[in-house]
């Protein structure tokens, strides 16, 4: 624990707060981080804290997004982030298709996400290198027995697999590399799935691409990204691949960061079910473990800003709230979210189960070919009737038995392995 308790002073005497708080805030990953930052900026008033278990904000990512993800209102809230953004669009390249598109994009690594939040939150507000052993409504108890009390509680930790919902996995790798010389990239390269199809060490043949970032003149991110059915990744082989497409470019220098993970990518189940066995009794659930993400490309930021804003708005015009209040407002929006998203889970069992391993990519590569603007709406989760029509319109790409049976299925059961 770096910070002192906010607001107290506490001994072995005075187990609980002298002065609750007015919100906990359980997590300080993306979701946690921005409502704190909103509570802050729109909420003034309001006493809260960030309880968070890692040494820093954010752990260890990098989010990304299109600008016309986030509605013009919303974007004051990623203000004075230090962000890297191109304005020029991005380029996309299949075996048989290569397109510039022109919306502008944006990329934020959780170093200086952590650093903005330090700078601009008061001290008392955050308590790093802190973890929350138990939460309830009525607070948390730390792992070293300190209980903290609040009028309300936001529970902001990561995703938890559940039996309940079904679909698949995206694994990724992903390396800066600082080049001896200028890497020549002017636009990120959003997918570059002209790579072969294999997923590596077993895990069969998967939707794969890689995905470059210039982030100054000499330095490029590298990823390596590939959708499948198992929460597998065999980090060496996954490296060794971001080292040949470095090659493959003529970039040479040497690796001055990295970052992997594994996002599931949701494709249907009982959103209900799998709220109940993460939920607690009058705590918020906020961020990818309640629900809140692109069922298909997994993003996250664009819905993470929109649920910071509505909290802090509503705990502004509403100081009297109580925490059952605020997590049903929470799950209001959750179940909003979920359906509001069906159609982004039945394309995702399009691509579980109609498409054959091997042939995922040319699903992809056929939305590629439609027109900019649809694409923009796909990746904001804003996709029109029009949109969605024809996005299943023209040769399909899918055998046609199998989508129908995708279409009125369920989705393959989330392997519940623990991801490596």
């Amino acid at each position: 624990m770096v910070d002192s308790t906010p607001n107290q002073q506490l001994d072995d005497s005075a187990p609980h707060d002298v002065i609750p708080h007015d919100v906990i805030i359980v997590g300080g990953g993306l979701a946690g981080g921005l409502i704190a930052l909103a509570l802050h900026r729109h909420a003034p008033d309001c006493r809260f804290v960030v309880v968070e278990a890692g040494r820093s904000f954010g752990g260890h990512h990098r989010w990304s997004w299109f600008e016309t993800d986030l509605p013009v209102k919303a974007r004051p809230l990623m203000a004075g982030f230090d962000l890297n953004g191109w304005d020029e669009g991005y380029d996309i390249t299949f075996p048989r298709l290569g397109r510039t598109l022109p919306t502008s994009y944006r990329s934020l690594a959780s170093a200086e996400f952590h650093a903005k939040l330090i700078a601009e939150l008061p001290a008392e507000r955050v308590m790093l290198e802190t973890k929350a052993a138990s939460v309830d409504a009525g607070g948390v108890t730390l792992a070293d027995g300190t209980r903290l009390t609040a009028k309300r509680v936001i529970d902001c930790r990561p995703f938890k697999p559940s039996k309940a919902l079904s679909g698949g996995w995206q694994v990724f790798l992903g390396q800066q590399f600082r080049c001896e010389t200028p890497h020549g990239l002017t636009r990120p390269v959003i997918m570059d799935a002209s790579v072969d199809q294999l997923a590596p060490h077993g895990n069969g043949a998967a939707y794969r691409f890689v995905y470059v970032l210039p982030l100054s003149p000499t330095d490029v991110f590298i990823e390596d990204t590939y959708y499948a059915d198992q929460p597998k990744m065999d980090a060496d082989v996954l490296k060794g691949r971001v080292a040949e497409y470095a090659h493959r470019n003529g970039w040479k220098g040497e690796i001055v960061d990295q970052e992997a993970g594994i996002l599931p990518v949701i494709s249907g189940g009982d959103f209900t079910a799998a709220l109940a066995e993460v939920a607690i009794p009058g705590v918020a659930l906020a961020g990818a473990r309640g629900g809140f993400s692109h069922p298909l490309t997994s993003y996250t930021l664009p819905f993470a800003v929109d649920n910071a804003l509505a909290i802090a708005h509503l705990i502004a015009r509403r100081p009297d709230l109580t925490g059952t209040e605020l997590a049903a407002f929470c799950q209001r929006r959750a179940k909003r979210h979920w359906r509001a998203t069906a159609y982004y889970r039945m394309l995702s069992r399009m691509l579980f189960e109609a498409a054959e391993p091997d042939k995922r990519v040319v699903v992809f590569e056929h939305f590629y070919t439609l027109r900019g603007a649809l694409v923009e709406r796909f990746y904001a989760g804003r996709s029109t009737w029009p949109d969605r029509l024809r996005i299943l319109t023209g040769k399909p790409p899918v055998a046609i038995p199998r989508a129908i049976r995708a279409l009125f299925s369920s989705g393959k059961p989330l392997n519940m392995e623990t991801p490596a």
